[in-house]
């Protein structure tokens, strides 16, 4: 078991497995961007499954496939089947922005993965196009009917709310949970990344976010979708699905964070919001042996801090300079 200094116990990896992706979101990356990593600097599917054994048997069970924009890789499903075999990994789920979800839910499903988080900020197709600059929002919509009808549970919309880009579609947001079973959850904007984006100006708090999803009442620990992780969970009355919200900023939850972030060029990040971490991929390649990818695991784990300092970053008007594809969001 991994247990880092302030005794939290540490068994939840968010796995980057690209830092590159097919869109271009206002608050996740600059316009122009190209500086992606090379493709030999990316871990292979099976230094992926390398790494994964290794962490699964010091007590890793959750993993979460993220990116950039995880579908891109054209060997995502063998990397889902790599991974769903891996002993001791019980929770494999992945995060995407859609677009080619529509395609691969059903073969991702049969490779084992078990659910799945779609990014969309907006319903409307023009204002969608604008957010992610050059989107489809019918391919997210589609990417979501076929995960539903591929037996992925549960899904979960992620809406990261902006003052003046998209805080009036909350309500419509919440709405989504009425009579599908879609866990909708409103994510405040965060200081990440220099993309220009973030200011206090565009955070909209906590309150104001459930005012608007409302009415709301909240569920108890057992009637929580699985793999709520931070959220606060509510259900508006009679809705198949649930509305949750994500406060980084508003309300930190850091006292229970359980989790480790491996980007796709194998760095191993403690922390969101941490600018340093422990290089893997070199040790792995140069042939390093299992008891001691052990040990930069454990390295790292001790490395953890007690808290993010995004509060202190908004108000200082700062970002992280590290870009969300390349943590691994």
């Amino acid at each position: 078991m991994l247990t880092d200094s302030f005794t939290r116990r540490i068994d939840y990896l968010r796995l980057s497995v690209t830092d590159r992706c097919n869109l271009r979101c206002l608050y996740c990356l600059p316009e122009g961007h190209a500086g992606f990593a090379p493709t030999h600097e990316v871990l292979t599917a099976a230094e992926i499954e390398r790494l994964a054994r290794v962490f699964a048997a010091a007590g890793i069970s959750k993993v979460r496939l993220t990116g950039g924009e995880p579908l891109v890789r054209t060997d995502i499903v063998e990397i889902v089947e790599r991974l769903a075999r891996v002993p001791g990994i019980t929770d494999l789920s992945l995060s995407t922005n859609g677009v080619l979800l529509g395609a691969l839910a059903r073969p991702l499903a049969r490779a084992g993965l078990r659910r799945v988080n779609v990014s969309l900020d907006s319903l409307d197709a023009e204002r969608f196009r604008a957010v992610t600059r050059f989107g489809r929002l019918d391919e997210v919509r589609s990417g979501l009917d076929a995960a539903l009808a591929a037996g992925l549970s549960p899904v979960k919309v992620n809406m990261v709310v902006a003052r003046g880009l998209n805080d009036d579609e909350v309500g419509a947001f919440a709405a989504m949970t009425q009579d599908l079973p879609l866990h909708v959850r409103f994510i405040e904007l965060m200081p990440m990344g220099e993309t220009g984006f973030f200011s206090k100006e565009r955070w909209v708090p906590l309150p104001e976010i459930l005012a608007a999803a409302g009415p709301l009442e909240p569920l108890t620990e057992e009637e929580r979708p699985v793999g709520h992780g931070p959220a606060r969970y509510y259900r508006r009355p009679g809705a198949r699905g649930s509305v949750g919200v994500i406060s980084a900023l508003s309300c930190g939850f850091c006292s229970s964070c359980n989790r480790l972030r491996l980007t796709s060029s194998g760095l191993l990040v403690p922390c969101l919001d941490g600018e340093t971490g422990i290089d893997l991929r070199g040790p792995l390649r140069g042939g390093a042996d299992d008891a001691e990818l052990h040990r930069l695991l454990e390295e790292t784990v001790r490395a953890k801090p007690r808290e993010h300092s995004m509060a202190a970053k908004a108000e200082a008007a700062v970002s992280n300079p590290r870009l969300m594809c390349a943590i691994g969001g």
